[in-house]
């Protein structure tokens, strides 16, 4: 009923499947501020394994232990108490802009996918160009090919449509653009300089878009180099003030691995509770989150079996009930991933309103995956990674234990998700997966693996999870690393690593 303290505590907690004995009455929670209540339960029972069940003995020593918190004490008194906490990041002003895609859909039909496709050979077209002037032989297109003699040394820019091993053991890739295809032969020869192009085109994957320089030899083009579209060296500007930007990603709330206590930790820490390096915490002016925020419904079969909230608005619930205890100064920018209950289909829109509810704190800003966010001067792509499985499956040599490689291969093709079918997409005019801005730090989720590495400048981070190790994982023998959260200083162009496992 209206008014009932019983049943918004009991509707507060259920988001946590945390119940409340029924002998608690009204009477027990007279002038009792419930949603203090609430949290004070929720931090003692988060991490409990079992039942949840809060008794009335439990309910009595804690509004015991809340009434003498109110208790007026001195000044002094509740210094001593304190950490020494000072937080940097509440004195200044966010300093941030968000670069919006326009995702308008294609038509999901022939037509669709063609200008989906045209547009990203264009794009990709111009930032090769643009950034390979000293390459030879640079021919308009391919049909431009049907008039070259043989002999000539060519480069032609294509999207790749196969890729096959012949029967001598050569790499034969065919490459198209809009005005026709063409096959490019890379030979197995046994010159230092044949293995290395040989263990390049090994690398090649489907529908990505390079150039190839190569030798005229009708109907082929005997390759003498690959050239990927790449990033240029980057060179980042300095930021003067001392702002930290946290990175996290797969929370999966809702999931029995998720680490709930380990979390609060974290939260705690944020608010100079918990642990060391308060100094850090304080410097913290940005979160970014970077998708599944919880575990879902119905994302793999028998997934039920592996959950602690069994609805998918109270998994949504807990997660918005968890980041309230993130100080107001912090700005929280949250994508979406492969679990989160939005479309799988890249890119994808931001959470909604009707999943996670009315958000009335301005630092909260949910955002579409991928995002291209400028924090306090500097540029941060963020991207779940959903297509690391393909590209890892793809290209020899990767793994899922070290995601920076993948995530390297992912910046040489300037495009987020290169391998159709390996990733469903939407078809749109724009493709809103092409890496035309490079960032200063590129951070993905997905593979529960944290890493940090650079290439070119561009710093790679994979911000791992927060959830325990599944029985998928250990049957795969994937080895997560979880609670592990990192923290960039701006000004000082540096990482740091704090463990909450």
């Amino acid at each position: 009923m209206p008014g009932d303290p019983v049943r918004e505590l009991v509707d507060r907690l259920s988001a946590a499947s945390i119940l409340v004995s029924a002998d608690v009455t009204k009477d027990d929670l007279s002038g009792i501020d419930t949603e203090t209540l609430a949290a004070r339960i929720l931090e003692e029972y988060l991490g409990r394994d079992g039942l949840k069940i809060v008794s009335k003995s439990d309910l009595e020593r804690m509004l015991e232990t809340l009434k003498a918190e109110k208790t007026p004490v001195p000044a002094e008194h509740i210094q001593a108490q304190r950490t020494g906490f000072s937080a940097y990041a509440s004195e200044i002003d966010a300093d941030y802009s968000i670069r919006v895609s326009e995702n308008e859909r294609s038509g999901v039909n022939l037509d669709g996918f063609v200008s989906y496709f045209r547009n990203r050979m264009e794009r990709m077209r111009d930032i090769i160009g643009s950034q390979r002037m000293g390459i030879s032989g640079m021919v308009q297109n391919i049909e431009a090919l049907r008039n070259c003699a043989n002999g000539r040394d060519v480069t032609v820019v294509g999207m790749v449509s196969n890729k096959i091993v012949t029967k001598n053991g050569n790499i034969m890739i065919v490459v198209d653009d809009e005005t026709g295809e063409y096959k490019i032969i890379f030979m197995n020869g046994s010159s230092q300089k044949a293995k290395a192009l040989f263990e390049k085109a090994r690398r090649i994957v489907n529908d990505e878009v390079l150039a190839v320089n190569g030798r005229m030899s009708s109907p082929f083009i005997i390759a003498n180099e690959i050239v990927w579209p790449d990033i240029p060296i980057n060179n980042r500007e300095k930021t003067e003030e001392d702002v930290g930007i946290a990175f996290i990603s797969d929370l999966h709330i809702g999931s029995k691995k998720f680490m709930e206590k380990n979390f609060t930790n974290f939260i705690k820490w944020l608010n100079g509770e918990h642990g060391d390096r308060h100094d850090l915490a304080g410097k913290i002016k940005y979160i970014v989150v970077g998708g599944d925020v919880v575990d879902g419904i119905g994302v793999y079969p028998n997934q039920d079996r592996d959950l602690s909230i069994l609805d998918i608005y109270a998994q949504y619930k807990l997660f918005m009930d968890m980041i309230e205890g993130i100080p107001d100064y912090i700005h929280m920018f949250i994508i979406p991933g492969n679990h989160d209950a939005i479309q799988r289909a890249e890119p994808q829109p931001a959470l909604t309103k009707e999943l996670v509810g009315e958000i009335k704190r301005d630092n909260v800003h949910m955002l579409p995956n991928p995002s291209f966010l400028t924090l306090h001067g500097v540029d941060v792509l963020a991207y779940h990674g959903t297509s690391l499985d393909s590209i890892i499956r793809s290209i020899p040599g990767l793994s899922y234990a070290d995601p920076e490689g993948a995530m390297v291969e992912l910046l040489k093709r300037r495009h987020l998700s290169p391998i159709y079918g390996g990733n469903i997409i939407v078809p749109s005019p724009k493709d809103s997966m092409v890496i035309d801005k490079v960032p200063d730090i590129l951070t993905m989720g997905h593979v529960h693996k944290n890493c940090l590495g650079n290439y070119h400048g561009v710093d790679i981070l994979n911000s791992g999870t927060w959830q325990a190790r599944t029985d998928f994982q250990i049957v795969q023998g994937h080895v997560p690393s979880p609670c592990i959260l990192s923290v960039y200083e701006a000004r000082y162009n540096r990482f740091a690593t704090l463990n909450f496992a």
